[in-house]
C-alpha cells in the first residue's frame, strides 16, 4: 500500500513537501530510489525544483509585504535586524546555508526579501544551495538504504514499515523542535 503511494505519488509530494521545509519527505525519497521505486535523479530534480521555488516565493513575499508580515511574529521581529547584519557581512554563505538552519527555511527568505540583496543574486544563491541541499539530504535517505541492507539482505519484507518509521520519526523530530523554538523565541 505505501509503495503504491510512493511510486504514484512520490515525486509530487517530493515538490510539495520541498516547498516548505520537506527534509523528512527527501529523506524518504531517497530511501525509496534506493528501493528502486522512485528515480534517484527525478528525485534530486523535483527536491530542487521545489526548493527554489518555495525559497524563491518567500523572497517575494519579503519585497512585497516582508515588514508587514515580520511585524506579524514578534519573535521575528526581534531577530530580523539580527539576520540583516549577518547577510551584511556574510550574505553568500548565509543564503546558501539558510536551508539547513531549522527555523530559518521559511522565515529567513522573507527577511532576506526585506534586505537591499538583489533578487538575482538570491536567485543565483538559493539554487545553488537547493542543489547542494537536495543532494546531500536525499543522499542521507538513499545511504540509509545502503546501510540498512548491508544488515539485512532482503529489505523488501520491511521497506514500507521502514518508509512510514522515517516519515513517523521525521514528524516527531519537526514537533519537537517546533515547540522548543516557541520557547526558545519568547
Amino acid at each position: 500500500m505505501i509503495t503504491a503511494f510512493v511510486v504514484s505519488y512520490g515525486y509530487f509530494a517530493v515538490f510539495l513537501g520541498t516547498l516548505l521545509e520537506g527534509e523528512t519527505i527527501l529523506l524518504a525519497a531517497g530511501f525509496a530510489a534506493h528501493r528502486g521505486l522512485l528515480e534517484w535523479s527525478l528525485v534530486i530534480a523535483v527536491a530542487f525544483l521545489g526548493a527554489t521555488v518555495g525559497d524563491q516565493l518567500a523572497f517575494l513575499l519579503g519585497r512585497w509585504k516582508g515588514m508587514a508580515f515580520i511585524t506579524r511574529f514578534p519573535a521575528l521581529t526581534r531577530r530580523a535586524p539580527h539576520i540583516h547584519a549577518l547577510l551584511e557581512r556574510h550574505n553568500i554563505l548565509f543564503i546558501l546555508g539558510l536551508r539547513f538552519v531549522y527555523g530559518l527555511r521559511l522565515a529567513g527568505p522573507i527577511v532576506i526579501g526585506t534586505s537591499n540583496i538583489a533578487w538575482l543574486r538570491f536567485a543565483v544563491l538559493n539554487m545553488v544551495g537547493a542543489a547542494i541541499w537536495a543532494v546531500l539530504v536525499a543522499g542521507a535517505g538513499y545511504y540509509f538504504g545502503v546501510a540498512l541492507e548491508s544488515l539485512s539482505v532482503n529489505l523488501k519484507h520491511i521497506e514500507e514499515s521502514i518508509l512510514v518509521g522515517i516519515v513517523v520519526m521525521g514528524s516527531f523530530i519537526w514537533l519537537w523542535r517546533r515547540i522548543s523554538s516557541k520557547r526558545r523565541w519568547k
